[in-house]
């Protein structure tokens, strides 16, 4: 199956091919535009230097949370306009968390992504991987990093991947050995991963009109409307 790639979750952006288990491109950008301004044409260049065109493509796999709110709408429109110009497509809305537990699939053991969501609060996920396919442990959450992690259960291997998993490390396992940390390269987003997560939950894979956004909690504007309810019935 060949499964085009677009994370647009974090400040990095990402597009890979991959046909099967084999990459045939993949790029990511830690870039300071907007993600509107650069994946499209990132999208463009993967296809024409992969010799393929929209229409060649299976299956556009997409990250739809958690992360950047506007980033993971930007991704998500997106893909629901290639589908519309390629009735043939389908599409797959792919958790963050899983994709970043893809980035360290060769690790035998548990796998722990953690994205900064707020200070001193994360998404996280639990994973295990059998050093190829990845399992989910636990459902995507988004908490306290004290809830989390100064209970957690460290007497198997765990890596820590996601962007903050450096400083969970140092808080909660500086001197654990048995908790690790994944290497810069597969720290963030990777389309990649997106693709591999496809390939081995094709239950994944769904129709573009059935394709959200999983935000893990209320955006500004859901906020903001509570508060604002909130505040007409102390009226």
């Amino acid at each position: 199956m060949r499964i085009l790639g677009i994370d647009t979750s974090g400040k990095v952006a990402s597009v890979a091919v991959m046909d099967g288990t084999r990459l045939l491109w993949e790029k990511s950008v830690y870039t300071t535009l907007t993600h509107s301004q650069v994946i499209l044409p990132m999208v463009e260049q993967a296809l024409k230097e992969s010799g393929l065109e929209l229409c060649g493509i299976d299956c556009v796999a997409v990250a739809n949370g958690p992360g950047s709110y506007t980033g993971l709408r930007i991704g998500i429109g997106a893909v629901k306009g290639m589908c519309m110009g390629c009735e043939t497509l389908r599409c797959a809305g792919v958790s963050t968390l899983l994709s970043l537990a893809y980035n360290c699939a060769a690790f035998k053991g548990r796998i722990i992504p953690v994205m900064r969501a707020r200070p001193g609060i994360s998404y996280v996920g639990v994973f295990e991987s059998d050093s190829r396919r990845v399992t989910r442990i636990s459902e995507d959450t988004v908490a306290k990093d004290s809830d989390i992690f100064e209970s957690l259960d460290t007497s198997v291997p765990v890596m820590l991947t996601g962007d903050n998993a450096q400083a969970v490390k140092q808080q909660f396992f500086k001197d654990n050995d048995n908790v690790l940390t994944a290497n810069a390269a597969c720290e963030l987003q990777r389309a990649g991963s997106l693709c591999l997560a496809v390939n081995d939950h094709i239950s994944l894979i769904t129709e573009a009109d059935k394709l959200e956004v999983s935000y893990l909690q209320a955006t500004k504007a859901e906020k903001d409307k509570a508060h604002s309810d909130k505040q007409e019935e102390e009226k």
